[in-house]
């Protein structure tokens, strides 16, 4: 009989952003369900709170991912509950949609700030808990435009590429330390963001059906598809596969790399 798999994740501690709903709560949910115990940050604290009785165990810590503070609370909880992390998920909202004209000057250094400085300063503070852990994993959640980039999304098409050359960068110098740096880029999911998406366009509806069109799947993915993703690339299994980027979606990009 071929054993079960099992990914390795009982006994170890999370932080997972953005995870009061979408793809983050799945995430949560998921990871928690392999045994990992999961601390939950997000923006509203009420939002939150309902979210994380949804996940057996779940820690809740409300705060703003541009906030080092919050970040520090964040760290600072994971350790006083759980004595430990070993899994950083950094997830955020994605910035504004909307064309080049339509980006006012501060949008950038805001969309910055979210996208891209958020995760590099909160992986900076997690890094020594995480070469403690001995099996570090730092997972990001990015978007398919790090490959192709969106028609209206100017500043995530701009931002969230420095992601990737960032996490590729990095994943060679975590690397004598047992930590592995990748990078999820979901496609068309599921969530409140392809709704703002949409209704940004002159025509809502019509570009719902040609997002549809596009995706050879012809279905928007569910947030739980995201999370099992993540939680394959926070196993023991996946301790070899560092610095790559895993698009998800329903084999929406093009390119062959």
């Amino acid at each position: 009989m071929v054993p079960a798999v099992d990914l390795g994740l009982k006994g170890t501690a999370a932080i997972v952003g953005g995870a009061s709903a979408g793809m983050g709560l799945a995430i949560a949910r998921t990871l928690a369900a392999e045994g990992c115990a999961v601390t939950m940050f997000a923006r509203t604290p009420e939002t939150l709170e309902a979210a994380a009785a949804q996940v057996p165990g779940a820690v809740a810590v409300a705060g703003d991912v541009r906030d080092d503070g919050a970040q520090e609370r964040a760290i600072a909880r994971t350790l006083e509950e759980h004595g430990r992390l070993d899994i950083l998920v950094n997830n955020a909202g994605g910035p504004p949609p909307g064309t080049f004209a339509q980006a006012p000057e501060d949008a950038w250094a805001e969309a910055f700030e979210l996208s891209l400085h958020s995760a590099i300063r909160f992986t900076r503070r997690a890094l020594p808990h995480l070469k403690s852990s001995g099996r570090g994993r730092v997972v990001n959640i990015t978007s398919w435009s790090v490959r192709e980039p969106i028609p209206h999304l100017i500043l995530s098409n701009t931002m969230r590429p420095g992601i990737i050359g960032w996490a590729k960068t990095v994943s060679h110098e975590f690397g004598p330390d047992g930590i592995t740096v990748n990078t999820i880029a979901p496609g068309k999911i599921a969530t409140g963001r392809m709704h703002q998406i949409w209704n940004a366009q002159p025509d809502p509806e019509q570009a719902r059906r040609t997002d549809m069109e596009a995706v050879p799947a012809k279905r928007l993915g569910e947030p739980e598809e995201i999370a099992a993703a993540v939680a394959f690339l926070c196993s023991d299994q996946a301790a070899y596969i560092s610095g790559v980027v895993l698009p998800v979606d329903g084999g929406l990009l093009r390119g062959i790399w």
